[in-house]
């Protein structure tokens, strides 16, 4: 039964041109496509492409989950207006989905702690609940690379769990044996906002960090990854961080939803010498379709109309708003009243963003999308390069906006030149090959 309508499911999408966002073949890409292929009609290439989407395991490495859709009267089974649910994975053939416990950033005390920790539990318990209680004979979870392909050969849907900030472990390291033991397989040690573990990315603009990277606590949580047998995710932590962590982890890391930031300049995406030093630890970069992380068109649009807005507004009010140079003079004092200021700013603005400058941004496709598969294949070569959503966490271009629409990437990458293995390869096989040589490494140090 699995993804058995989905060739009547896409040709009818193709004749009502949903397949279009797709975009032309791109003669840059990696690979050259065969006289055969380049003899084929439009609608061979979309049977094959059809096929091989059926015959491959898909595998999204980040969707995010709101536990009220995770009820006994409000679930995935149901077609519900997320991104993911299961009718949408079966309808798009997505096998696996990556559920994330995620935590936003809050005071490191220990009653921000125990917030984010009571936070974490609800999400693990309310995947488990789909799995274990709601759908069990629609949906599983798994935990090992086996695990996903005997699930997938069942005809079910595979459900896997990543952490989103380690913020919840608060200064508890036992917690991180606990969260393995409840299914997490990846986590990062920061999301929005330094945490006790790590600086965050989002200190970039202003160079405001806390730790100067890593934290003494994060080399601890590193070396309890690694011994656990979980993958270290550096898609948030600042650079430093990142840098860091390849150097002192004993196992490969991913990076779960993020792109290469020589085509879009975005403190989310990793530039090249990250890349380069991910490519040496064994790791992985899932890139992720988030429209400001893989249209530089569109994330410097967005920037330019955000700013426009805020000097507005600040000038309404009588405020100066200042450089990232002049804020860091500041002093602490002095820089915690301008932090309320922005942020007060920031939500006076927030509506109008959304209308006068989100929605009228160029849009980010699907082309767009694997314009950063082939500039990262290119550079790190094949093996170190997968594919994420961020799906109902801000994820989503056109052509790919939902999992249904999964077919589409496939297509492009048919497209393009790239053949079965590799698909496979991006899809899901190089993903599972660092959580086995995660799970090796940590084998071998408790041994």
């Amino acid at each position: 039964m699995i993804k058995s309508v989905l060739i009547k499911l896409i040709v009818s999408l193709w004749l009502f041109g949903l397949l279009v966002a797709c975009g032309e073949p791109d003669p840059s890409g990696p690979i050259e496509s065969s006289e055969s292929d380049t003899a084929e009609t439009e609608e061979q290439l979309i049977e094959r492409a059809v096929a091989i989407h059926r015959r491959v395991i898909t595998l999204d490495t980040h969707a995010d989950i709101n536990t009220e859709n995770f009820t006994a009267t409000r679930n995935y089974t149901e077609d519900l207006d997320t991104q993911v649910t299961l009718p949408k994975m079966e309808a798009g053939g997505l096998d696996v989905a990556w559920f994330i416990v995620y935590t936003g950033q809050g005071p490191l005390n220990s009653e921000g702690y125990e917030a984010a920790y009571a936070n974490a539990i609800d999400k693990f318990d309310a995947i488990h609940r789909l799995a274990e209680e709601i759908a069990p004979d629609q949906i599983e979870i798994a935990y090992t690379s086996d695990d996903v392909r005997r699930i997938v050969a069942e005809g079910k849907k595979v459900a896997m769990i990543g952490i989103e900030n380690a913020y919840p472990i608060g200064l508890s390291m036992g917690r991180i044996e606990d969260f393995h033991a409840r299914g997490g397989r990846y986590m990062s040690l920061a999301h929005n906002g330094h945490s006790q573990f790590s600086d965050s990315n989002t200190g970039e603009s202003g160079m405001d960090y806390l730790h100067g990277g890593l934290s003494e606590m994060g080399y601890q949580a590193i070396a309890e990854m690694n011994r656990l047998g979980i993958m270290i995710d550096i898609s948030h932590p600042s650079r430093d961080s990142i840098m860091q962590t390849i150097e002192v982890s004993r196992a490969p890391v991913i990076a779960s939803h993020s792109s290469a930031r020589t085509l879009t300049n975005h403190t989310r995406n990793l530039d090249d010498e990250m890349l380069f030093a991910l490519k040496e630890n064994g790791g992985v970069v899932q890139t992720v379709a988030f429209s400001s992380y893989v249209s530089e068109a569109r994330r410097s649009y967005i920037e330019q109309g955000r700013t426009r807005l805020r000097r507005g507004v600040a000038e309404q009010l009588g405020y100066e708003m200042l450089d990232p140079s002049a804020v860091n003079q500041l002093s602490e004092a002095e820089r915690e009243e301008y932090d309320i200021l922005m942020s007060d700013i920031d939500a006076r603005i927030a509506p109008r963003v959304r209308t006068e400058v989100t929605a009228l941004a160029p849009p980010a496709t699907v082309s767009d999308l694997v314009d950063h598969i082939d500039y990262l294949v290119n550079l790190i070569g094949l093996e170190h390069v997968g594919i994420s959503s961020d799906f109902d966490g801000g994820g989503g271009i056109e052509g790919w906006n939902d999992a249904s629409e999964s077919l589409n990437v496939t297509l492009e990458l048919v497209r393009r030149g790239y053949t079965e293995v590799e698909i496979e390869m991006l899809w899901s096989g190089n993903l599972l090959r660092v959580l086995d040589a995660v799970q090796r490494v940590s084998e071998e140090i408790q041994a």
